[in-house]
């Protein structure tokens, strides 16, 4: 009996052990696919900062800096020679080489269902130089190819464990991260332990990580309270003084990249056929009557920044004269009797089923009825819904977007024809022509003047979506834990955390 007890207070001490050694982070959504390949969420970022390194990262002053990459050199404006660093091997054990970066970009570039093609639609072909250079070869210039290197289109992944898997490789990504994936129970959690064969080990110190995605933010909140978890990946701005207040917890609030907008399905089968998707009028009546500035305080306490673009404040391509139509209900009734539409306008709007983005329908609702819309909301669970709108089975679909250093990665697969997330199927000759130049054009002012008058073109005169605001990145966590690292598209990298 002594030795049974023995034996169990033993076997409980090594699970405590364990438990103090793993970093439970709390996502606000549970992650789509972990394959780079065919993944779209933001929480599946931060999941791949920690299984999958790419070619180059970004840091806290957005620089772009190498990662499995040694460095980088433009033989000419469309040939790019990559150096790569020695001793990389991916989770199985083989080596990650030139043959893997090329056969990764070639499968980003070409896999069914791939949201990276879009990316690196130029690339027209890479070479193995040697085992460790490659050289990429592209149709034509275009400047933010390399920063889309430094997020999932550069990720390298296992050829020998994806062409064994196939398209179910993101059941068990096999990549060249400081972590391997250990296991995931769907809405539960996804796990991975310390990769001891990692080409930077020196810099990973805890074994294991736990993601738990928690889309209520009171339950995430009260789980970092408790001691449940260790990091969360957002709170609200009305949180924020409640962590302050707690001495064993932190949180830090800064820039995103990102923003939030509504997207319309304007050609993305039978849901578009209605009078909302066929008339630019109806949704121009829709949008001036929605008070940006109203949701962000009533729901945000005024911490965002309103917006009527995609690219944020602090990015140079920003085009600051392109700001918010006022709230405007005489104009949005005047339009509606304009179209000949009888009132009220039904419409339906999808939205992630977390408490604060059905509190914004909620207020968005509130206001379109009184310019004369019936809006009826659809909350659903944010991977599913991502999956409902890639089949057009949505009218209206409140979306965020994590934001990219480069504006390329913040428009043109969302409003070019050929845009591998243009879920509502917007296609403009003119906007697609603008955008297409804008990647080539390499003079920073004659660049914003295209972003300016394709933003003219697809969202004020179209109407192809509606841009609400820019948000903050609020990160908290336990004070046990050091060397988090506040770059600004808000991924948590696990290199330098340390938990005590």
């Amino acid at each position: 009996m002594r030795r049974t007890m023995l034996t169990a207070l033993a076997t409980l001490s090594l699970a405590a052990a364990a438990e103090a050694q793993t970093l439970r982070i709390g996502l606000r959504e549970d992650p789509d696919i972990l394959d780079p390949t065919l993944a779209r969420t933001f929480v599946g970022r931060i999941v791949f900062a920690s299984l999958c390194d790419k070619l180059f990262d970004i840091n806290e002053k957005l620089e772009i800096v190498p990662q499995l990459a040694t460095g980088h050199r433009w033989e000419d404006p469309r040939t790019l020679l990559i150096t790569l660093r020695e001793g990389v091997t991916f989770h199985d054990g083989e080596a990650m080489d030139a043959e893997a970066v090329r056969y990764s970009l070639n499968r980003h570039l070409t896999l069914q269902g791939s949201f990276r093609r879009g990316e690196i639609n130029t690339m027209e072909s890479v070479e193995v130089v040697d085992p460790k250079t490659v050289r990429i070869r592209l149709k034509e210039p275009s400047a933010p190819f390399l920063s889309q290197l430094t997020d999932r289109a550069g990720m390298i992944v296992s050829p020998k464990a994806a062409e064994a898997a196939g398209r179910n490789f993101g059941t068990r990504p096999v990549c060249a991260g400081p972590y391997r994936f250990v296991e995931r129970v769907a809405q539960d959690r996804i796990v991975v332990e310390r990769f001891p064969g990692y080409w930077n080990a020196q810099a990973v110190t805890i074994p294991r990580i736990t993601y738990q995605p928690i889309p209520d933010n009171t339950v995430r909140l009260a789980n970092l309270q408790s001691g449940a978890l260790e990091m969360v990946q957002t709170i609200e701005p009305d949180d924020i003084k409640t962590v302050q207040r707690n001495p064993r917890l932190r949180v830090l609030a800064y820039d995103g990249l990102g923003y939030q907008s509504i997207n319309f399905n304007l050609g993305n089968g039978p849901r578009a056929e209605t009078p909302f998707a066929k008339d630019a009028r109806i949704r121009a009546a829709f949008e001036l009557a929605i008070d940006r500035a109203a949701i962000n305080q009533v729901v945000y306490e005024g911490a965002w920044t309103v917006t009527a673009q995609p690219v944020p404040p602090s990015n140079p391509y920003h085009v600051r004269d392109f700001q918010p139509q006022p709230r405007d209900l005489a104009t949005a009734r005047a339009l509606l009797r304009q179209a000949g539409v009888t009132t009220p306008v039904p419409v339906e709007m999808t939205i992630p089923n977390n408490p604060d983005l059905r509190q914004v329908g909620e207020v968005i609702q509130a206001m379109v009825k009184e310019a004369g819309f019936e809006l009826k909301l659809n909350a659903m669970e944010f991977a599913s819904s991502l999956q409902a709108a890639t089949r057009g089975e949505y009218e209206t679909y409140l979306i965020g977007w994590s934001g990219r250093v480069d504006p390329d990665g913040n428009t043109w697969t969302f409003i070019h024809t050929n845009g591998a997330q243009n879920d509502g199927k917007y296609s403009n000759p003119e906007v697609d022509r603008l955008l297409d130049q804008a990647r080539m054009e390499q003079d920073m002012e004659k660049r914003r003047d295209l972003y300016a008058r394709a933003f003219q073109i697809a969202i004020r005169q179209d109407r192809s979506r509606i841009y609400l605001w820019h948000a903050k990145n609020i990160v908290a966590h336990t004070a046990r834990l050091s060397g988090f690292v506040p770059v600004p598209d808000g991924l948590i990298r696990p290199q330098g955390l340390r938990l005590q």
